[in-house]
């Protein structure tokens, strides 16, 4: 195992005004591990992930990815914001799928997947396309190529965003309710996907409802409750046992 945490959140506090939407965060996920974190609505677990991809400024604290800060950089003893130079590369080490697909819908399938890796990673075009035929086909979807996103269900649409951040070669992934948007019978297959990845230890971060696959595909369970992590330890034992009285009255609710 690496030496150095996946990733390292310190003391982080993130404000939206008034509203304390991360309060005094510590998290660290070692390499391979598969986290979900739950909590009610609101509790600040998609603005988690997005703070680690430095979608969202903190307002105290540190985030490292692969002992590298993420969004900030250190002078001297402080912490100033990093360029958007900086943070555009160290992105590249994540992958993020969110509720909603965000492909680009004038572009194919493969185009979708080939974009960011010429583009960005300045991968030839060859060596991308191979790439992207390769998790085409490990998503289920290699007789989509050439198909456009709204030729496609949600529940592939979603495979093929999971396969365009795989196309980055990221070291982390992170999953903002990757199910929400779809309808019930599509679930299945986008949890799928997610379970082979773990089994090829893809270290994960995903924000999830569906208890049945924290229970089968987590190491770890994190439960959130009003910008706080309440609860935090094995899946089997936050799930079915846990030590907190709020984890217990909402793994009441939600079955």
């Amino acid at each position: 195992m690496s030496a150095r945490p996946a990733v390292e959140m310190r003391g982080v506090h993130k404000l939206y005004g008034s509203l304390h939407v991360l309060c005094d965060v510590d998290l660290v996920v070692e390499p391979g591990e598969v986290v979900c974190l739950i909590g009610p609505s609101g509790s600040g677990k998609s603005t988690l992930l997005r703070c680690i991809n430095h979608l969202e400024n903190i307002q105290a604290g540190t985030i490292a990815v692969d002992g590298e800060l993420v969004g900030y950089r250190r002078r001297g003893r402080d912490l100033v914001e990093a360029t958007a130079r900086e943070t555009r590369i160290a992105r590249r080490r994540i992958g993020m799928v969110f509720q909603q697909f965000n492909l680009f819908g004038h572009l194919t399938v493969l185009q979708n997947l080939v974009e960011a890796p010429i583009r960005v990673q300045r991968v030839p075009r060859g060596e991308a396309v191979a790439r992207a035929e390769e998790l085409l086909g490990r998503v289920g979807l290699a007789d989509k190529h050439a198909a456009y996103p709204a030729q496609l269900s949600g529940g592939q649409q979603q495979r093929v965003a999971i396969a365009r951040a795989l196309c980055m070669r990221p070291k982390l992934m992170l999953c903002d309710e990757p199910t929400s948007a779809l309808d019930p019978e599509l679930v299945g297959e986008v949890l799928a996907v997610l379970r082979d990845l773990a089994k090829i230890e893809m270290t994960m971060l995903v924000v999830t409802h569906e208890m049945g696959f924290a229970r089968q595909v987590a190491d770890t369970v994190v439960f959130m409750d009003r910008g706080r992590i309440v609860e935090h330890g094995p899946a089997a034992r936050v799930l079915d046992a846990p030590r907190h009285e709020r984890t217990q009255r909402f793994l009441e609710r939600v079955g």
